[in-house]
């Protein structure tokens, strides 16, 4: 994605916040960001398009930052899983997300809705994973149907605390607590083999939407491309890790705990430069292939 292109992306997403998605028109955003007609559709069919590519950006920080805590610590710790689900409200908090949610919601748009209705999906299949990572395999039938209740007592108590008080809401701390609620929830589900939800709703969750093959060319193709301008700008560690991950993606068997690790090393060759939003996206389209990989070799 180019530096204007995000420009657009982030002048829309202040107009957002600050006048509300209904009331923002393209004609404001043109405005705003000095760019013609022609160019903000030759990056978006639609204000929706627009918004949608925001809310992703800000997806693929919170997917990232999720998946380097993983790394270097245990998938069974329930502190890591805490830590995790603390990661996305913080940024969807930093990024200013809740008015923008709020804005889609009452919208009515039914392009948008089922955008956000596809992540809310997403996010319970990730919990439900990553609750069978903390509790076992045996906790697999029960997966689904605690990350919906742990996502509905979440949401209903920042929804309460937002309604009746002023005072300082630490987000942290009722995590764990729902955390806590969770042990008590699971145990029982286990002990009398009680679910609600399907067995198999967790594959129709996790069903791949990408083909992987379309996936590893476009991310060898943007590697390439990544690789030419960080040559001309002799911007030597970056072109080492980017060569790197592009031998290793074109491999018959690509590694992917390299992968990973060395992905985290590119990210913050580019921290507080101009590539570093790039440095993301590539990030994002390689931790989607390296699942994908791994969904095919089971």
């Amino acid at each position: 994605m180019n530096d204007r292109k995000r420009q657009v992306l982030l002048t829309a997403q202040r107009l957002f916040v600050e006048n509300g998605f209904s009331t923002t028109s393209i004609q404001d955003i043109l405005k705003e960001s000095g760019i013609s007609k022609g160019t903000f559709y030759n990056y978006f069919t639609s204000k929706n398009e627009c918004m949608m590519a925001i809310l992703e950006q800000i997806h693929d920080i919170a997917t990232i930052k999720r998946r380097e805590l993983l790394l270097e610590n245990d998938a069974s710790d329930k502190n890591i899983l805490v830590e995790q689900i603390f990661i996305r409200m913080l940024v969807n908090r930093e990024q200013n997300l809740l008015p923008i949610y709020e804005a889609i919601f009452y919208s009515g748009d039914a392009e948008l809705r089922d955008y956000i209705r596809k992540h809310l999906l997403g996010e319970v299949a990730w919990i439900s994973g990553r609750l069978i990572d903390v509790y076992g395999d045996e906790a697999t039938p029960y997966a689904p149907d605690c990350a919906v209740i742990m996502l509905g007592m979440m949401q209903h108590f920042l929804h309460f605390t937002i309604a009746s008080t002023k005072n300082e809401f630490h987000t942290r701390k009722m995590i764990q607590f729902t955390m806590r609620r969770i042990d008590a929830v699971m145990a029982n589900m286990i002990d009398t083999k009680d679910s609600l939800l399907e067995n198999d709703i967790l594959l129709s969750l996790n069903y791949p939407t990408v083909d992987k093959d379309n996936l590893k060319q476009q991310l060898v193709s943007q590697l390439e491309g990544f690789l030419c301008y960080l040559q001309v700008e002799q911007k030597q560690n970056g072109i080492q890790f980017t060569q790197f991950l592009l031998e290793e993606i074109r491999s018959e068997k690509p590694r992917a705990f390299l992968l990973e690790t060395v992905s985290r090393s590119f990210r913050e060759t580019f921290r507080e430069t101009r590539h570093h939003q790039e440095a993301i996206e590539i990030s994002s389209r390689l931790l989607k292939y390296i699942d994908l990989n791994e969904a095919h070799s089971n």
